[in-house]
């Protein structure tokens, strides 16, 4: 009973932390974007997943005298759990490897996004794996707040 409570007041959250952008999924984080980063770096290397780039757009933005708020790319994954998902759908490739945003919004919260596993599901036409989509997504959700919250 109590995980069954648990899961709809831990989904709530995540609902309740969304934007309005379809397909995508916002969580505020209580720290600076570089912390948010940092820490969604370690989360994922303690979780096993390979962290294949990290990229700083701002300081990308900067070597042509851009000035962009700040906004890091982290991309993620593991072959175990997106290898099924192509098999399901060859198509979702092009939305892997798993990737997360961290960025700082025009009114200086920050927020890390990536995109929602069931909004895939409907971009790709995928059927047959609602089980692994399931598991990506609780994943994710945990991962983002586990990051982001204090």
């Amino acid at each position: 009973m109590k995980t069954t409570i648990f899961t709809v007041l831990f989904t709530l959250g995540v609902a309740s932390s969304s934007l309005a952008a379809e397909g995508m999924i916002n969580v505020e984080s209580a720290f600076t974007v570089t912390e948010t980063a940092d820490r969604l770096d370690a989360t994922l290397k303690e979780k096993g997943m390979t962290v294949f780039n990290r990229i700083n757009h701002a300081e990308g933005a900067e070597t042509v005298d851009i000035k962009l708020r700040a906004t890091e790319l982290i991309i993620f994954g593991n072959p175990k759990v997106g290898s099924p998902l192509m098999q399901c759908q060859q198509s979702i490739a092009l939305d892997l490897p798993q990737k997360m945003l961290v960025w700082q919004d025009a009114n200086s919260k920050v927020w890390l996004s990536y995109n929602d596993p069931n909004y895939l599901v409907k971009r790709h036409d995928m059927k047959g794996c609602e089980q692994e989509v399931a598991t990506v997504a609780k994943a994710l959700a945990g991962i983002s707040h586990g990051v982001a919250t204090k």
